[in-house]
């Protein structure tokens, strides 16, 4: 009986143990990039463009599209990522190269929130509909799921969103192109969110633009007290450069295949 009575307690703390790394597991914030014009894990396809998933609060979101659906999804199925664990689309803009891959995603995953800018064109937002997923038209700072917002539509000639995501370090910023400008788009989540900006990471439309430009925007993201640095896609290869020059260990390297662990940044 004793024997009996010792083989349910452990058998009870192996399950509470069970439990307990579900937990974690399932809490684990993540950013997964799936498209770039760079790849960081070999085996995997490059193209200009911008995508990644990101795992926060349950929930699994789709930032961008990319350019080409066939690139998108054969490196989300490398990965490992299934497309219907996803429930929520968050296109940052209406250029091609973030938003060209949705409609072969959509033929795999209808059953999702597509949240873009109110500008969009109103047919290319009726093409959504009729693959079957939901548009969520987006103008304002607006809460998306537990701790994940929109900055809402910043910008003139072209609108664009960003997202922001609340973690126990800080807030973490994910750009498309930023078009209307990396150091407002961030000076925007500081002054709605009032936090510690622990990452910004995506395009920052630094392409050509010359060392002092760039030099002048790295001293401004300082000054905001933005800790860990993250420029891909549009940002340029002289760019992050100069970014990885003036953050050294709080810059991260980023292509396709580049897992960020929110949780591991101090």
């Amino acid at each position: 009986m004793q024997r009996f009575k010792a083989l349910l307690f452990i058998l009870s703390l192996s399950l509470i143990a069970g439990v307990m790394f579900e937990r974690e597991k399932t809490s684990k914030e993540e950013i997964i990039v799936i498209y770039d014009n760079s790849v960081y894990k070999a085996g995997l396809e490059n193209d200009w463009g911008f995508s990644c998933v990101i795992k926060k609060e349950g929930k699994t979101i789709l930032f961008d599209s990319g350019e080409n659906g066939s690139i998108l999804l054969n490196n989300m199925k490398k990965m490992g990522i299934d497309p219907k664990e996803i429930s929520i689309v968050f296109l940052s803009h209406v250029h091609s190269d973030h938003t060209g891959g949705l409609f072969e995603f959509l033929n795999i995953n209808p059953n999702v929130k597509v949240y873009v800018p109110k500008s969009f064109l109103e047919k290319f937002k009726e093409s959504i509909i009729e693959y079957g997923a939901e548009v969520i038209e987006i103008e304002k700072a607006t809460k998306i799921g537990d701790n994940i917002y929109s900055t809402g539509e910043l910008g003139t000639w072209i609108k664009e969103q960003s997202l922001v995501i609340e973690s126990e370090g800080g807030i973490v910023i994910i750009t498309g192109c930023a078009h209307p400008g990396i150091t407002r788009i961030v000076e925007n989540v500081k002054k709605n969110f009032g936090d510690r900006i622990l990452l910004v990471i995506g395009g920052f439309h630094l392409v050509g633009k010359d060392a002092g430009d760039v030099m002048n925007v790295i001293i401004n993201l300082k000054k905001i007290g933005v800790q860990y640095i993250a420029p891909c896609h549009c940002s340029g290869d002289a760019a992050k450069e100069l970014f990885k020059k003036e953050f050294g260990d709080h810059f991260i390297e980023v292509g396709v295949g580049r897992t960020i662990e929110i949780e591991k940044l101090k």
